[in-house]
């Protein structure tokens, strides 16, 4: 995910303070994984920079004085820019669990128990998210549904693994 260009997206909505501007990318995309306060000013500090936004005078407020940033028409631009591409399709062919099974069998060891570990964890993984699509709010569902076609189609790679481990071991060994 990028950060820059979603804090700019965020920003074409409304010029808003980089505390206004982390607390709705947390809502929205933080989930798991908040947005630590000092990326979002090294950020803003960067696009300042490049001239995709623009910091507003220091406003007095209850706590240390605040800045109100804005986007500018190269940022705006950028975002149009941004939303306009599709994104490379994922997972890359070399994934972490591809490369664990292919070791387990290089080095004599049990592919079939990492893999049933493995199962067993994106299961619960899986259940974890169908609760959470039960009962979170509209954004809390699509994101679930997003991780748990993701799982899944994990999981129909595993066994499709589990059952080819002997043609699979013999080509690695040789």
């Amino acid at each position: 995910m990028s950060v820059p260009l979603t804090l700019l997206g965020l920003l074409d909505r409304e010029p808003s303070h980089g505390y206004d501007l982390k607390r709705e990318y947390d809502s929205y995309f933080g989930r798991g994984k908040p947005l630590p306060f000092g990326q979002v000013y090294s950020t803003l500090g960067r696009l300042a920079r490049d001239g995709k936004v623009l910091p507003g005078e220091a406003e007095p407020g209850a706590g240390p004085e605040r800045k109100r940033y804005s986007i500018t028409e190269e940022g705006r631009e950028e975002v149009e820019v941004w939303l306009s591409q599709p994104i490379e399709p994922e997972p890359h062919l070399q994934t972490e669990l591809f490369a664990k099974v292919v070791l387990s069998l290089m080095l004599g060891r049990s592919a079939e128990l990492y893999l049933d570990l493995q199962r067993s964890t994106h299961l619960e993984r899986m259940r974890e998210l169908t609760e959470l699509k039960r009962t979170g709010a509209v954004l809390d569902a699509l994101l679930a549904d997003h991780g748990l076609f993701h799982l899944e189609a994990d999981l129909r790679w595993i066994d499709l693994t589990s059952a080819r481990l002997h043609v699979l071991a013999e080509a690695v060994r040789s």
